[in-house]
């Protein structure tokens, strides 16, 4: 009788496995870990309609910071990740968690702040000296410290001024890019921000670009697939159409037309158009 049971229960296992293996493959939902930064641009809104459209797929959005949607993907807890920290997505892929690395766009980081300026750096040319003038003068900066790509480039700019940021100042808020922004225009703080969000948020805020333009504001994004040799049930087959709309001439012509306030957010970088 025992072993009938257990014969049973085997037996049941292995057929709810083969279904699950089979609804996976004819799964229609996709699910993405992005950053907050890309979310709260609105570029995703504007292009998963027509994604669905084109291919009858749902891509479901997961936002957080880079750090928390790679660990995502290493988790295996989503298909394919999107996300702007080179160091960290190539980490991600040597692990052998993700497969199929695609450039995907770009944009820039640009530090804003308030218009009274205290640090005295509006038109700075280079970033890190700005930097040292904000600790210097003791001006509050409002950093996202949720180990996002910004956050990653925040920290590698003041690593590059050999000063720690531990001014009286400094204020590690550990939230996504538009509730930092937020809290920056209520403390009239200096702040990083990636171009993406402050043009969809610049209307709502009393703050100014101060420094924009030093290449190592450089801010590229990827996508990258989910290892499916690791996590055999993620919907690899969705994932991979995504990446590849991503990366065609339609969604790399609409990255590029997608505008808020009349200024272009990211540039397409997959193809030549």
């Amino acid at each position: 009788m025992n072993f009938l049971k257990t014969s049973l229960v085997i037996l049941g296992l292995a057929t709810a496995s083969l279904c699950h293996a089979a609804d996976n493959n004819d799964n229609k939902t996709i699910r993405l870990a992005t950053t907050t930064s890309t979310y709260h641009s609105g570029l995703l809104d504007y292009l998963l309609p027509a994604f669905k459209k084109d291919t009858g797929y749902t891509v479901e959005v997961l936002a957080a910071g880079t750090g928390k949607a790679l660990r995502m993907g290493e988790n295996g807890d989503v298909d394919l990740v999107m996300t702007h920290a080179p160091k960290a997505e190539a980490k991600f892929v040597d692990g052998g968690f993700g497969v199929l690395p695609r450039k995907l766009m770009h944009n820039d980081f640009v530090l804003v702040g308030p218009k009274s300026d205290p640090a005295k750096i509006k038109g700075d040319k280079d970033v890190a000296d700005a930097l040292v003038k904000i600790a210097e003068t003791d001006s509050v900066f409002v950093s996202r410290g949720d180990d996002s790509g910004t956050n990653k480039k925040e920290l590698n700019l003041w690593a590059q001024t050999k000063m720690e940021p531990n001014f009286g100042g400094y204020k590690a808020v550990g939230q996504g890019m538009g509730p930092t922004l937020n809290m920056a225009s209520e403390l009239q703080a200096y702040t990083l921000t990636d171009r993406g969000t402050w043009l969809a948020y610049e209307n709502k805020l009393s703050l100014e670009i101060m420094v924009q333009g030093d290449k190592r504001l450089f801010n590229p994004y990827q996508v990258i697939l989910v290892n499916p040799s690791r996590y055999p049930n993620i919907n690899y087959q969705g994932a991979k159409t995504f990446s590849d709309w991503l990366v065609n001439s339609k969604a790399q012509t609409m990255i590029n037309d997608y505008q808020r306030h009349g200024q272009q957010l990211f540039v397409a970088d997959a193809i030549t158009l």
